[in-house]
């Protein structure tokens, strides 16, 4: 006798796999950040520690996924819950890693019970790739000299706290979206967060030998392979594109698209502030590079205007945009020469996403204060009515204060209780013989300058003529 299966057809329509071939493609997008973050620091690494700093971010990065889903996306999606008339707690059965709603096909829920289940089931992966990032990001600030124990449990409480973050400040009706906060690609939990974060950690863990002040046996601090690090931020612009198209929410007609902070939005626009954020950014960064005569900002232009327009590609015109991202390098590189004159070894987080992040959180505060958005299509009334809310500046300023005492008070917490348990700073004879030769006994087949300059002082070889002497030249 067969058994009788119930099958809701119409979670499963065409129309929903197309949606959900959208949202699939996100993810597949934010795959190809994480390869362009890890190619980015392959060629600014000392190349005695290029296999620890890389295989570090990427056990970060599973650690990252592996606990979203474990419980992270339900507090994300808890916002939706409390709309509806549910609790957190409610989401967090639902939708943590043995939850009813994760553990299901979705033809076989009822629409009634939860209607496009799919998307969010891909969500989830989604989301996940994005707390991978946040702790790729956090590396950035910590590399070479955190302990990779101390990193991990770092992980953790980073993807928890930025999940939680994620319900507070990103999507249409959590506590700060709904009155008012706007963030439309998550600025303040992906990249703000961890720059916060990475603040407190750089000066607990103090600079690299030989970063700042000559070293007998770090002479500098030489990137192995700029070029390398240019394809990582090529990478990273090719990705991003299905990323934007799965931060929108597309209802009937089919076509029609809004923001996940439910403004009005529409794909075209969106990609159009997209790749005009990375050439205003390219375009002052290379006038930068050029006038002070540092490759740094070459890198750091494009990436500083395309995080300063990704608050608001939604509700930006093209041309808003490009002005905006002309902007963000200047931002960055104040941020830049202010951390270096003060001997802070973090030079990516703090001015890419503390400078040029606040930076275009509060733009949009201002030059966008008053466009609707926040609650949801279908609610006419109440505290959750679509588009009930504005942007405002006061909402903007509200939301980075909130991500920003997040990340501090959590490094800091986790900076006290790390200290007097797994240790938190690598020791300096590690750091000076790299990583790579002293954990993992791995070698690289190329002599650094360091090596022949050491072999020079102890009678071993010749110093190659010209061969500089002191701390490294900044790019």
């Amino acid at each position: 006798m067969e058994s009788e299966v119930s099958l809701f057809a119409d979670q499963v329509t065409l129309n929903a796999l197309v949606q959900n071939l959208v949202y699939a493609s996100g993810t597949v997008g934010a795959i190809f950040v994480v390869v362009g973050l890890l190619l980015i620091d392959a060629g600014m690494v000392r190349r005695q520690n290029l296999f620890s700093t890389t295989i570090e971010k990427v056990v970060g990065f599973f650690i990252g996924f592996a606990t979203y889903f474990v419980i992270g996306f339900a507090l994300w999606a808890a916002q939706y819950y409390i709309m509806e008339g549910a609790t957190m707690g409610d989401a967090i059965a639902d939708w943590w890693l043995g939850g009813g709603m994760v553990n299901v096909y979705a033809q076989d829920v009822d629409p009634d019970v939860f209607p496009g289940l799919n998307n969010f089931q891909i969500f989830v992966f989604f989301l996940a790739c994005f707390a991978g990032i946040v702790n790729v990001l956090l590396h950035y600030a910590v590399s070479e000299r955190m302990k990779a124990s101390a990193y991990y449990i770092s992980c953790v409480v980073a993807t928890l706290v930025s999940s939680y973050l994620s319900f507070l400040t990103w999507g249409s009706v959590g506590p700060l979206t709904n009155p008012g906060f706007h963030d439309f690609f998550g600025v303040g939990f992906v990249y703000i967060f961890p720059a916060a974060m990475g603040i407190v950690f750089a000066k607990k863990l103090g600079a690299r030998p030989g970063y700042f002040t000559p070293h007998p046996r770090v002479s500098g601090y030489y990137p192995p392979s700029i070029g390398l690090a240019a394809a990582g931020v090529m990478t990273i612009f090719a990705g991003l594109p299905m990323v934007i198209l799965s931060c929108l929410f597309f209802f009937d007609p089919e076509a029609l698209a809004v923001s996940v902070t439910m403004a009005e939005a529409s794909v075209g626009v969106a990609f159009n502030n997209y790749g005009l954020a990375w050439a205003g950014g390219a375009i002052t960064g290379a006038v930068i590079a050029y006038a002070t005569r540092k490759y740094t900002y070459l890198l750091l232009g494009p990436l500083a205007g395309y995080v300063s327009g990704a608050s608001g590609f939604d509700v930006w015109m093209p041309w808003q945009t490009f002005v905006v991202a002309l902007g963000a390098p200047i931002v960055a590189y104040l941020v830049y020469e202010f951390t270096y004159k003060r001997l802070i070894d973090e030079h990516k987080l703090i001015p890419l996403f503390l400078g040029a992040g606040v930076y275009g959180l509060i733009m949009v505060g201002i030059f966008k204060a008053g466009t609707p958005r926040s609650g949801y299509l279908g609610f006419e009334d109440g505290d959750f009515a679509f588009q009930h809310a504005e942007i405002s500046l006061m909402m903007q300023l509200a939301g980075v204060a909130a991500v920003i005492a997040a990340g501090v008070v959590t490094a800091f917490i986790l900076s006290l209780i790390l200290e007097r348990t797994t240790g938190l700073r690598v020791e300096d004879g590690m750091q000076v013989d790299g990583l790579d030769a002293r954990f993992w006994d791995i070698k690289t087949d190329v002599q650094t300058l360091a090596e022949i300059q050491e072999q020079a002082a102890t009678g071993g070889g010749t110093a190659p003529r010209g061969a500089p002497m002191g701390p490294e030249t900044r790019g």
